[in-house]
């Protein structure tokens, strides 16, 4: 068996010519430009290459993307002014913080003083609620929202379906866990200290892994024919690498998502799809 290649950029693209057309409807009525904030701390390679992409995403709608890089060695407190000047900057619609952090930077205190009604990366608490409450209106972490916009897409069939996730991180892990429950998936969440993990894995028609770990993720772990999302981005002498091997893995799997340029490109227009959602919420009513 070989996989069939769910790539993301035809879906992006489509999505970021709708996007791109009511941003401008929008800009043009109101002279209101929509601003997105990117705050990263340090020089990690992996958030400056996330930092690349939100820069291409945003002038793919034509909005304006405004980067604060800070230090690596930037303190809790200056961290958390220079959030807290965006919070309060009324020409900033969005705000993303970029992980990795420091280690000594603590993000759930970050995260905790995010405006919720500028966080469009749906990592503050009340987001994070109202997803798993599956209420709206609520922003969905871009990432994993785009996997299953793609999923959707490739007409992938969730109902009743056995859904593993490998990884729990707020940002991608846990809401796609919630994502796929949402679509009447049987979902189990596994992660580095699930016993017997593979065979965890094994059982999977839909299989998403999202460890940072280059090629954990292999054929032997993969059920014939199964949906494999694979939410890797770590970069290896220069290359961006996903979690799955992806040889072995295609050769199993029914269909997969290579690395790069599968979620990838969905997690940028997503994001947008956030921003546009915040812009469209303060041209509507300033201040709120």
């Amino acid at each position: 068996m070989t996989a069939i290649l769910l790539k993301g950029r035809e879906t992006s693209r489509q999505l970021q010519s709708e996007l791109a057309k009511s941003f401008s409807e929008l800009a043009a009525a109101t002279s209101v430009q929509p601003t997105l904030a990117a705050l990263q701390v340090g020089a990690d390679a992996a958030a400056s290459g996330y930092l690349r992409a939100i820069r291409r995403a945003c002038q793919g709608v034509e909005a304006t993307l405004r980067p604060v890089e800070l230090p690596e060695e930037s303190s809790q407190g200056v961290v958390k002014a220079a959030l807290a000047e965006l919070n309060e900057d009324g020409s900033v619609h969005g705000i993303m913080v970029l992980e990795p952090l420091p280690d000594h930077i603590d993000s759930t205190q970050l995260n905790d003083l995010l405006s919720p009604a500028k966080d469009v990366d749906g990592v503050h608490p009340l987001n994070a609620g109202r997803l798993a409450a599956q209420r709206e209106p609520h922003f969905v972490p871009a990432t994993p929202a785009g996997a299953i916009k793609l999923l959707e897409e490739a007409n992938v069939d969730f109902k009743g379906k056995r859904a593993v996730v490998i990884g729990r991180s707020d940002i991608v892990g846990k809401p796609m866990a919630l994502l796929l429950l949402h679509r009447h998936c049987t979902v189990t969440i596994a992660h580095s200290r699930t016993e017997n993990l593979p065979a965890v894995a094994r059982q999977a028609d839909i299989l998403c892994v999202a460890v940072g770990r280059p090629a954990m993720v292999t054929g032997e772990w993969v059920k014939p024919g199964a949906v494999v999302v694979d939410f890797g981005t770590t970069y290896v002498d220069g290359a961006l690498k996903g979690d799955c091997d992806q040889k072995s893995v295609a050769a199993v799997a029914g269909k997969f998502t290579p690395v790069p340029g599968g979620t990838g490109p969905m997690t940028n227009v997503m994001l947008m799809r956030n921003l546009l959602s915040a812009y469209r919420r303060f041209v509507s009513a300033p201040g709120t």
